[in-house]
């Protein structure tokens, strides 16, 4: 593969695919982006609006995944419909957007000899079960529609890969967080909620007994890993999947904390009920991802939320959103 790249972000005007359009573009690659904005924002490109080429498309629409893949070498597939409530009250969209778009998605790219794609998996394909870390082998057990279609994503790209038509990695990000990412509405973030609620002075919500943890892990450690995915050799990467976190384990109360440590104002917690379909505990074992990718995190939580406060106070636009509803 050359040093430098023609790519092709699904979902850039989302939270992670802006974030990685921008660190494409910092290391002088060519990139396009498609979005269909039922989740993105165009405001997320507006800096960098010159230096790519926007697509407004639906991947579930075969030509717009054909326009989108003609002449591209990469495809950084973050697109997706999100949400685990979301996925519960509308399972057939889920699938749709999940999954028929992924497979139009492959479908187009191996039509235009694209040499690979980085799919953006989901820890949450392997449930609930008590067993810490989660280890790649482990059956995966989805308890959503939402995990269960990127699950399925997931196995039609190392499908494709694994069959020849196309190269294909995936990484199952663990909670990721970092600026731009949406505060607003019923669906989103733990920690931009938690940062709006700390600067408002407002309570945060919290389902369940905020004992549950999470591996919240920074874009940054995201951003490096999708890089060495799409640059290693095929015979190291391609056909693999692995885990993407930052190894550390953080109850929501834990994070409620730190967060009020950071912006230096408590945040006051209710809490609601458990919520369907949401795991108790997750952590991500880093073993393969090293073997693999060579990956290690390059920003613990810590320095991630500190980062995170100061881009925030840069953009305080960031922070105007309704009362945070919702938790990880």
């Amino acid at each position: 593969m050359s040093s430098k790249f023609h790519a092709l972000v699904t979902g850039g005007a989302g939270f992670i695919g802006c974030n990685l359009a921008r660190h494409l573009l910092s290391l002088g690659h060519r990139v396009r982006v498609i979005d269909n904005l039922s989740t993105g924002f165009t405001r997320n490109l507006d800096e960098i609006a010159g230096d790519i080429e926007f697509l407004e498309g639906d991947l579930r629409d075969t030509s717009a995944c054909d326009r989108a893949t003609t002449g591209v070498e990469v495809i950084f597939h973050v697109a997706a419909l999100p949400s685990v409530p979301r996925s519960l009250a509308d399972p057939v969209g889920c699938h749709e957007n999940n999954v028929t778009a992924t497979l139009n998605l492959l479908e187009s790219a191996r039509k235009s000899g694209v040499r690979r794609m980085v799919f953006s998996a989901s820890s949450s394909a392997y449930g609930d079960t008590p067993t810490l870390p989660k280890v790649e082998s482990m059956e995966p057990l989805p308890r959503s529609p939402y995990a269960a279609a990127k699950l399925a994503g997931e196995l039609y790209t190392l499908a494709y890969a694994r069959a020849g038509l196309i190269e294909g990695v995936a990484l199952r990000y663990f909670n990721v967080f970092g600026p731009r990412q949406d505060p607003h509405g019923p669906y989103a973030a733990v920690v931009p909620a938690l940062f709006s609620a700390a600067v408002r002075g407002v309570s945060m919500g919290l389902f369940g007994d905020g004992l549950q943890t999470r591996d919240f892990t920074s874009v940054e450690n995201v951003l490096a890993a999708n890089l060495l995915a799409a640059t290693l050799p095929a015979e190291q990467v391609n056909g693999a999947m692995v885990n993407v976190g930052a190894g550390q384990r953080t109850s929501l109360l834990e994070l409620v904390d730190l967060v009020s440590t950071v912006t230096g104002h408590e945040i006051a917690v209710t809490h609601r009920p458990p919520r369907e379909g949401d795991v108790r505990d997750s952590l991500a074992s880093l073993e393969r991802a090293r073997a693999v990718l060579g990956y290690e995190p390059v920003v613990p939580l810590r320095e991630g939320i500190a980062s995170l406060w100061n881009w925030l106070q840069a953009h305080p636009e960031g922070l105007l959103a309704a009362e945070p509803n919702r938790t990880a």
